[in-house]
């Protein structure tokens, strides 16, 4: 990584080809960088955003199966444009949708945070070390030989996106794969980061709560981070002409 956070995220991308995938739903995605972060395993904080993020979730699921949902039932189409299949390959947010009975995971105060935004706005949203980054992040849709670490049976595995799948890269490698389904190693969020991007996904119907969960994702950080500084970026690319 170098340059400021803002002329990273000026250099972040959406490919012309990903907006094919979904031209009736429409893409857009919100680009938070934090810079001073205060890291470190789940604590209390953490603990009840997630808890008020559960109950504002199954507010919303109202006893539906997550794909019942419009917010998620786009995000299939969306799956199944590029080849894969969401009842093998889910979108985060439904992943974690699926684990509301049973609570979800509590990984690091960072990750907690934005799972918790991540259900309570109905959106996929990811979170990646920006100090890891080789390049700007870049959403395109893969050749097919691009890296991706990974880990197979507790251990290291070297993995490639399919070709035409839709991936967030950087100039080192793929570092999601399936839009939002899987983080790469490299770039994922520890209990050292303090320097993060995170990646809301908006499609259809979820476009509208770009600027919400942004904010309400920075005031969380804010307030378990504080003297932390933020810049995002919106990155909404033109429709394919039809």
């Amino acid at each position: 990584m170098s340059g400021t956070a803002r002329e990273w995220l000026a250099a972040a991308s959406v490919a012309s080809g990903v907006m094919g995938l979904c031209p009736e739903h429409g893409y857009a995605a919100m680009l938070l960088a934090a810079d001073g972060l205060a890291p470190g395993p789940s604590d209390a904080a953490s603990d009840a955003l997630l808890a008020a993020a559960e109950g504002r979730a199954a507010g919303r699921l109202a006893g539906r199966a997550p794909e019942e949902l419009p917010e998620i039932s786009a995000w299939r189409d969306a799956y199944r444009a590029f080849g894969a299949k969401p009842q093998r390959t889910r979108p985060s947010v439904e992943a974690l949708l699926r684990r509301l009975d049973a609570g979800l995971p509590r990984v690091d105060r960072i990750t907690d945070a934005y799972n918790a935004v991540s259900v309570a706005h109905l959106l996929p949203v990811g979170g990646e070390d920006r100090a890891a980054y080789r390049g700007p992040a870049r959403l395109v849709r893969a050749a097919g030989g691009e890296d991706f670490d990974t880990m197979e049976n507790g251990l290291p595995a070297a993995g490639h996106p399919d070709p035409g799948e839709v991936v967030w890269r950087d100039d080192a490698g793929v570092t999601c794969r399936r839009w939002n389904w899987r983080q790469c190693v490299r770039t994922r969020i520890t209990t050292a980061t303090t320097s993060a991007v995170f990646i809301l996904d908006g499609l259809g119907p979820g476009i509208a709560a770009l600027h919400e969960a942004a904010g309400e994702l920075q005031e969380t950080l804010a307030a378990l981070s504080p003297g932390a500084l933020f810049a995002r970026r919106l990155l909404s690319p033109p429709r394919p002409v039809r």
